[in-house]
């Protein structure tokens, strides 16, 4: 684990600094399953916090099924299916880190599939005036971002379409998912900008998706849903093949 360096930022920032640095070296493997971390002042040091904030952020990764204290051993690393998937942090983490593996995109992105056709569906049927008025301002941006080649900004304004689709399901189900959701969301939208072409290629089916739920026409949103992930899946492989990395299959 690398020693960071104390500064004088507020304790939240320091919280969430160390909390990311813990969890990116479990999620990397710097830290094994098994493992038991260090004591309190030692990973205070090591994290440039206090002890409080350390016993703030073990506290966090237990929550979110990563740590264990055990009694006479100390606080040990869990393995990994005992983590919560759907936790945005770990996803974050496992995407940043060297473990995010083609198996891990597969599960993501058909994750995606048995979703967002639905919520696609679901939208055209009960989005509101407000939420397809947000849709068309991000496919907008969406243009302006591609004409400007900024890549950031596309990945943004393509999560905002997203997100106010899941967000115009109008269930609250879909809802309480929501933040895992728009995690391996933002997670897709960031590998695929690094695809060359990707974005423009993917431009007009986010058009097509659109026109459908403003048409009110939920087989039609669906359909264009379904093309989007399809892409999204594509995408994905052809990143794995420029890591030299394997593609399981199906996928």
């Amino acid at each position: 684990m690398k020693t960071a360096n104390p500064t004088t930022v507020p304790t939240k920032t320091r919280h969430h600094q160390a909390l990311d640095q813990l969890g990116e070296d479990i999620c990397s493997g710097a830290l094994q399953a098994g493992q038991v971390i260090p004591p309190e002042a030692q990973l205070g040091v090591q994290l440039g916090v206090s002890r409080i904030v350390v016993r703030e952020v073990v506290k966090s990764l237990a929550a979110k099924g990563m740590l264990e204290a055990r009694r006479r051993t100390g606080t040990v690393i869990l393995d990994a299916s005992n983590w919560n998937p759907f936790d945005p942090d770990i996803i974050a983490w496992r995407a940043r880190s060297r473990v995010f593996d083609s198996a891990l995109a597969r599960d993501l992105l058909e994750l995606r599939r048995i979703v967002e056709p639905a919520a696609a569906r679901m939208a055209a049927a009960r989005a509101n005036d407000l939420e397809r008025k947000a849709m068309r301002t991000a496919i907008n941006s969406m243009r302006a971002a591609l004409e400007i080649e900024s890549e950031k900004s596309y990945v943004e304004a393509d999560f905002d379409f997203h997100t106010t689709i899941l967000s115009a399901c109008h269930n609250q189900f879909v809802r309480q998912m929501q933040d895992a959701i728009s995690a391996i969301l933002r997670t897709s939208f960031e590998f695929a900008a690094s695809i060359p072409g990707g974005q423009a290629h993917s431009f007009p089916l986010h058009e097509e998706l659109c026109s459908a739920i403003e048409a009110r026409s939920p087989k039609a949103a669906e359909r264009a849903m379904l093309k989007i992930v399809a892409r999204a899946e594509a995408e994905l492989v052809e990143w794995f093949k420029l890591q030299g990395t394997p593609v399981p299959s199906p996928m």
